[in-house]
Order: C-alpha cells, then structure tokens, then sequence
C-alpha cells in the first residue's frame, strides 16, 4: 500500500477510537435513560432537550458497525443501551413505525412518521442483528420495511411518499426540518431507504426486497441523476421538480451507496452502468465543489448562481469515501490526491482537537460556528464512523 494511504488508514482507525471514545463518555443520560439529545459547541449538555430519532437511530447503527467492524464487544453496553431505548420509548406501540420525537424524559411530542426514520431504523436495526443476533431487532427491521413497502410506496407513480401522520394517515406538511423544502418526494428520503434496503438484503433474503432495492437504483439512474451529473432533490408526487439546488455532499455520497446497492443485485449490466454513473459524478464534483483550500463547500442554487461556502462535517467524510470508490475503479491517482487533500483540510478545520468531537460546520476561512451543536437531532457520528470503518481496512480502497 503507497504511503500516504497507509497514513490515511492509520488516522482514519485512530479517529474512529476518538469518537467513539467521545459519544461513550459525553452523551449517555443517566437521569432520564439512553442519550442526551443536546450539547453545544463547547460540550455545555443544553437542559431537557428533546431527543430526536436521527440522533438515537445513528447511535445505534454507528456503534453496531464499528464492533462489527473491529470485532469486538468493547461496545456492547451502547448498543443494547441505544436499541433498548428505540424498543421501550421510540417505537410505537399503537400504529407501529417509529415516532420522530420525544421529549427529555422519553414522551412522545412529535409523532408524525417520517419515511426517512423509519429508513434509518431499518439501517441501524439491521446492523445492530448482525452485531447482536438478536431475532426480535431483526424482525422489527422487517416489519418496518413490510410498513414501507404498503404505506410509503406510490403504485402509480413510482417511488415512496415523504411523511404520514402517526396513525399513517396523510399528512399535509412532510418537511423533514425547516430548511427543507415540503415536498411529497425526496431524493434524499429515498437515499436512505436505499442504503437501509441495502443492509437488510445481508440478512433477509426476500424478492419483494430484491425488486425494491432495483427500483430505488433504477430511480436514482432514471429519475433523480441530472445531465449534469448531479442530483435533484425535491420533487412533488408526481414527480415535477421543485428545486434548483444542488447539495455536493448528498451527491458523492449518492454515487457509492448506489454502487453498494447495485453490488447486491447480482446484476452486472446494472453495476457497470452504476459504476460509470460514479466517475461522472465524481468527475462533476471535482470541478465543482470543492475549493482551493481542498474543503468541500455546500451547496449551490443553479437558478440564482447563490452558492453556500459554508463546510459542513458531512460532505467533507462522504467525499473522501466517494472519491476512494472511484479511486478503487479508475485507478485514477486524481481521486485519491484529492481524497487524501480534503482529509487534510477536515483534520485542521473541522475535527476539535481541544473538545473533542467534530465541529458542525465552518466558514470558507475554516472557522467554526460556535452557535452550533456538537450533539443534536442532526449532529450525530454517522457519517464519521462509517468512513473510517470503511476507509481503515486492510486494503482501504479496493
């Protein structure tokens, strides 16, 4: 292995002790059970926040991926502490599905079901079986997909609706935040059911699955990939576009998880097909989003030119795994140079050497947001442990 990708796996392993070692000793609520829902930028825990679904879901798949990943029970207690809690207070009892929000003492205030949670706990359930063997997760992670497949998936149209109310009933505002925008389709909704999809399939042999995860790949080729090499984001149900914004990050991560989704297909035309998708996309985003510092900036609006130079955690780990992909497929030393430089940029700016943790977002001069939160609905380790467990393996890039 070349030296500098030595180094990356290297660090990338240091880094996953880091924050996993961080979520362990910061974030568990031993007044009120499983996880604080709250900490600001300097690790001041914010009293009786609410506890969102995001957050707990992402726990549980993180710490469930790094033991299985390190081979090891070292974590054990998070992630029975963080699946116990999904069971006993997330879960609906009543109408089934998962709720979005609870209160700081584990009380639903926010019970509309959001087709996007129910993708994550599918993804962190799933994960969570094959770490724990517990039956009861993995059949509640089947559940919640038969729930998917009947409630969320337009017959008609193609794709799955965004949000239901708590009786799965329709719902007038589906908006996953208030940056969002409301609409009925989203690309990044079915992102997530991809990329649960696609984790259920390692455990659950089933040909409603197999078809499904096809036409979520089938979508992202047909419906959501742009001439551009980009993604739409917003859609009504009938599929006409409501957005002319593009989201960098949300575009190199689409690019592997549909390469992962395809590679479970047993079908070569398709991962072939996907996989050429995947340059063009990454060769899209090396033009377009990142900057002469090497940091990987937000988002643009194609309409109005308006471009977000803000860096979030996010975009910075996703594009160092897509790009690593691409590497892994062209050989092409470009890809991995760059990789290598965003990682550069993200340690100095965006990892918290004094704190600890990862800092929300900064500036285009590299400076933090101190109105953010280390440990929010949104701000979790997801996708910070996933790349370094991917990208620290034996043979990080292919």
């Amino acid at each position: 292995m070349p030296q500098p990708l030595q180094v990356l796996k290297s660090e990338l392993r240091t880094e996953l002790d880091r924050i996993l070692n961080y979520w362990s000793n910061h974030t568990l609520d031993f007044d009120h059970g499983g996880f604080l829902g709250q900490i600001d930028h300097w690790n001041n825990v914010v009293p009786n926040a609410p506890k969102g679904i995001i957050l707990n879901t992402r726990i549980l798949w993180s710490f469930s991926a790094a033991s299985n990943h390190l081979k090891t029970n070292e974590h054990q207690f998070i992630c029975d502490r963080a699946y116990d809690y999904l069971k006993d207070y997330f879960k609906d009892p009543v109408h089934s599905g998962v709720f979005w929000e609870l209160d700081y003492t584990g009380n639903p205030i926010n019970t509309r079901k959001q087709i996007y949670a129910q993708a994550f706990a599918i993804y962190a359930l799933s994960e969570y079986y094959i770490f724990s063997k517990n039956e009861d997760a993995k059949q509640w992670a089947i559940q919640l997909f038969e729930i998917i497949e009947k409630v969320a998936k337009d017959s008609l149209n193609g794709g799955y609706l965004e949000a239901f109310r708590e009786d799965w009933l329709p719902i007038e505002d589906m908006r996953l935040s208030t940056k969002d925008l409301n609409a009925s389709k989203t690309m990044n909704t079915h992102l997530h059911i991809l990329e649960a999809y696609t984790r259920l399939s390692d455990i659950y042999e089933n040909d409603q699955l197999k078809n499904s995860l096809k036409e979520l790949v089938l979508l992202f080729q047909n419906r959501f990939l742009t001439a551009e090499n980009h993604y739409d984001l917003f859609f009504d149900s009938n599929w006409s576009l409501l957005s002319s914004v593009i989201s960098y990050g949300h575009d190199i991560e689409t690019a592997w998880l549909v390469i992962e989704a395809a590679m479970r297909l047993n079908n070569q035309p398709l991962l072939k097909e996907v996989q050429e998708t995947a340059i063009r996309v990454a060769n899209t985003f090396l033009r377009e989003a990142i900057d002469d510092d090497m940091g990987v900036i937000n988002e643009k609006n194609v309409k109005t030119g308006q471009v977000d130079q803000d860096r979030h955690w996010w975009p910075q780990m996703e594009a160092i795994v897509g790009l690593s992909y691409v590497y892994g497929l062209t050989n092409d030393p470009k890809y991995i140079e760059s990789a290598l430089a965003i990682w550069k940029f993200t340690k100095k700016h965006l990892v918290d050497h004094v704190n600890g943790e990862w800092h929300f977002r900064v500036d285009k001069n590299g400076i933090p947001y101190t109105q953010e939160d280390k440990i929010s609905m949104w701000k979790a380790p997801y996708h910070t442990t996933r790349a370094c467990i991917l990208l620290s393996t034996e043979n990080p890039l292919g």
